[in-house]
């Protein structure tokens, strides 16, 4: 691994079933992302994307292949350590389509949740979720429960919640697919910045063709491998 790169992805194949049964989902796929980039990845729906995207987040098992995230080789034909519920807390950040905050608590206990759950003080978790909320102009929405904000305040809380263990990687499942255009230029504009200011890599699954412009890389599953383009401006992928 370079000092540049964040996620590295060598012969990656993942299989359901065995035998005549078996279906290759993702069968070789190789590539890198560095760090302060911003990554789509494109694919027909059932391709695959998802499931790459938890493969690289530690949560679905690779049939083979090597993962490294950051300087740590994580995966290679198995899981190379027990602790792969702490690569995701301290290494990852996960962003959805929907928030999945928790309702019964208000924004700032949400966003706090993770680091404290990894040892950090409560004083010290509730001044960085505060950080990020000033970051996301959201601060003035802390003690608010998640029912009281609009989907784009709530959509922003997730990210500050993505961000809140410092992850070297965030990982976006369609993070725009339940807003509006405006919205979801903002998100994607909002991850870019949050790519180059934390000297984070992001991946960023999207079906939405008018946000492509906006990523520095394209990676498109395309025959069950992954191939890695420069974004075309102006051009139609979808």
């Amino acid at each position: 691994m370079s000092k540049k790169q964040s996620i590295k992805v060598q012969n990656l194949v993942k299989s359901f079933g065995s035998g005549d049964s078996r279906v290759d989902i993702i069968d070789g796929a190789s590539f890198e992302v560095n760090k302060g980039e911003l990554v789509a990845l494109i694919a027909p729906s059932g391709a695959g994307k998802t499931t790459l995207l938890m493969m690289i987040g530690c949560v679905e098992e690779p049939t083979s292949g090597t993962i490294w995230l950051g300087d740590e080789k994580v995966y290679e034909n198995k899981w190379l350590t027990k602790e792969t519920r702490k690569i995701r807390r301290e290494k990852i950040g996960f962003i959805f389509q929907a928030h999945y905050l928790i309702p019964f608590l208000n924004v700032i206990e949400n966003v706090t949740l993770v680091p404290q759950t990894n040892g950090l003080s409560t004083e010290e978790s509730e001044k960085k979720a505060m950080e990020l909320l000033d970051y996301f102009d959201i601060g003035d929405k802390a003690h608010a429960k998640p029912s009281e904000l609009s989907g784009g305040q709530n959509q922003r809380v997730a990210i500050a919640r993505a961000l809140a263990n410092t992850p070297e990687i965030i990982l976006a499942d369609e993070p725009t697919a339940a807003l509006d255009m405006e919205r979801s230029v903002g998100v994607v504009k909002m991850l870019k910045r949050i790519a180059i200011e934390q000297n984070v890599a992001v991946i960023m699954v999207t079906h939405d063709e008018a946000m492509l412009p906006l990523c520095d890389r394209i990676l498109k599953i395309e025959n069950k491998k992954v191939i890695s383009s420069v974004v075309p401006k102006g051009s139609h992928l979808l």
